[in-house]
């Protein structure tokens, strides 16, 4: 299924060469006297990602020092971050007449070029770079004066441009897509959908928005069969609101407009979105988020500009941010459940769970055939130790998702463990062995059943084949490993589960429940002070608000008092099968 922003399998190696940073995301060392207070706060500011503060302090900076190009270059990085391309502007011009060659404030200055619909001088500026120099990077400068020539009125120039950036390698897929957009754009419907359909559709293969483009694109071919075809490979029928939306409209026979990038201005934000959603995951949150706010200034109904700065801002920590861009989708639009299921994920990181569910809980209303939207709710139901709530959101969506989808394994392992933690064992076991029956080998659904069978002492040889074939699958996994080591325990091999006990300890140094368990271990095999030792650190590491820890801090001092023994034999518990020191 193609990814929904734009991503190349050679993209991180021709980006890699032809991207570079600008000086803001660079270690500085710029300071002067009398600034030391404002630059100070700017830069603490800068690396919390506190765009807003940054932009302030920075902007004092520049009151006492007003011909320092880094200050002003933190000044029009910022206000980009924040989408204010026009407050930018003004600072990357000085920057630009000061001739200081400066990424951040290239883009802002084309971007103001743009708005403007001023392409001669975005031509004249990307050609008279010299060798080896760019104004943005090869790739954006290469797509940039294509768009360029065609808003200045030359396809021919365009054409040509696209496909001289074309045989530069590793950018061929980027020229050939926005090729077909340009073509598209001036109603040469037929050449774009030849490049769409080449190499077995290999363009179309790229992302959501290619699809989309080649779904308009035919459409106006007047081959709405064709399009659902194409869509129904590309989704295997799994369908989003927003492309549910375009197979009815395909259906009905209606005419889809072509409107992915219709005009330059458009076309020139889809460079900027295709280059910031291919380095998304590559480069730095706060690098790629030029590119997206960038594309979203230059065509404000671009929402997929909008949710990848939104994801940008969720995962720099900047939840309010995040938020408020998630709220700017409108309801009406395709997109507005992907919006909702964005914003919830970011007020559930900004500790919000209880406004986080209510807004899937209302989502889940207002669309309640979304697999994706019963899902996130009952993941953060689960989370929030509301399993039965949990239960209901799963049951939902497995109904949704039919028998035969793949994907059914992880919503079972889901339910499972809520069912394991409401004492519902044999639902729980039902879930876990159905999800096997799908993944046989998934280790996470292997370790759970097998851990499970352990901690209630039955099935033990099948629990310990499962959790060896997990290890098998995930040997650096401290948590897996830890289960090896305690079904060994459990059976009386005390000697073989040292070993593996230690492992999990040198991969969790810090855990409780793996320290607690290779001091019953130690405990077993007669090293009774190593075993006092490491039920110490257990309870050192002991969060005391985590009250759903398998660790009894209790029960660990116990056994620092009388010993393992004596607190299996007030347990009632089978003692060990061997002798101990003390």
């Amino acid at each position: 299924m193609p990814v929904r922003f734009f991503r190349s399998l050679t993209c991180a190696a021709a980006l890699a060469a032809t991207t570079t940073l600008p000086m803001v995301l660079q270690a500085d060392a710029a300071h002067a006297d009398g600034l030391a207070g404002a630059y100070l706060a700017a830069r603490a500011a800068t690396l919390d990602s506190d765009f807003q503060a940054s932009a302030d302090y920075y902007n004092r900076a520049l009151v006492r020092d007003p011909q320092n190009p880094l200050l002003m270059e933190h000044v029009v990085f910022a206000r980009l971050a924040l989408g204010d391309v026009k407050g930018a502007a003004p600072v990357a011009k000085r920057l630009s007449e000061m001739g200081a060659r400066s990424q951040v404030a290239n883009i802002v200055m084309t971007a103001s070029l743009v708005m403007a619909e001023d392409y001669q001088t975005i031509i004249e500026r990307v050609t008279s770079q010299q060798d080896g120099q760019y104004e943005i990077n090869a790739l954006v400068d290469g797509l940039l004066l294509g768009w360029a020539h065609l808003g200045a009125g030359s396809v021919s120039d365009a054409l040509a441009q696209f496909d001289q950036l074309g045989e530069k390698e590793g950018l061929g897929l980027f020229a050939r897509y926005h090729r077909a957009l340009a073509l598209a754009s001036v109603g040469d419907y037929e050449g774009a959908e030849a490049l769409f359909a080449a190499d077995e559709g290999q363009l179309t293969n790229t992302s959501r928005r290619a699809v989309i483009a080649r779904l308009e694109i035919l459409s106006q071919l007047g081959r709405n069969e064709q399009a659902l075809e194409v869509l129904s490979e590309a989704f295997s029928g799994q369908l989003d609101p927003g492309l549910a939306a375009m197979s009815t409209r395909l259906k009905d026979g209606e005419t889809l407009p072509y409107a992915l990038a219709a005009t330059p201005q458009q076309g020139i934000a889809e460079v900027f979105f295709t280059m910031g959603a291919a380095l998304n995951g590559e480069m730095a949150d706060d690098y790629v988020l030029m590119y997206a706010r960038v594309a979203a200034a230059l065509r404000e109904d671009h929402v997929d500009a909008l949710l990848l700065a939104a994801e940008l801002f969720d995962q720099l920590g900047r939840y309010t941010l995040s938020i408020d861009l998630y709220k700017q989708v409108p309801r009406d639009h395709p997109d507005y459940h992907a919006a909702e299921l964005g914003r919830a994920e970011a007020l559930r990181r900004a500790a919000k769970p209880d406004a986080a569910a209510e807004v899937l809980q209302q989502l889940a209303r207002d669309f309640p055939n979304e697999v994706p939207v019963h899902t996130n709710l009952g993941d953060l139901l689960r989370q929030q130790e509301d399993y039965s709530g949990a239960v209901a959101a799963y049951d939902t969506a497995l109904d949704l998702l039919g028998e035969s989808v793949e994907g059914r394994w992880f919503l079972l392992y889901a339910r499972g463990i809520c069912h394991e933690r409401l004492k519902n064992w044999e639902q729980a076991e039902a879930d876990f062995r159905a999800a096997l029956d799908i993944r046989p080998d998934q280790p996470q659904v292997l370790n759970y059943l097998g851990y499970s069978l352990v901690e209630k002492q039955i099935k033990l040889d099948e629990a310990l084949s499962m959790i060896e074939r997990a290890v098998a699958a995930r040997p650096d996994a401290g948590y897996i490993v830890d289960s090896l080591g305690w079904v060994l325990y459990r059976l009386g091999r005390y000697e073989e589960a040292v070993g593996h006990m230690e492992t999990a300890v040198e991969l969790m140094p810090v855990d409780p429940v793996v320290n607690d368990h290779l001091g019953d271990v130690y405990w077993a095999v007669g090293r009774a002070r190593e075993a006092e030792f490491q039920w110490k650190r257990a309870l050192s590491f002991i969060d005391p608000e985590d009250t759903d820890s398998e660790a009894d801090p209790e029960r660990i001092r116990r056994k620092l008092d009388a010993g393992l023994d004596a607190v299996l034999a007030e347990e009632g518990a089978a003692p060990l099968k061997v002798a101990h020191d003390g």
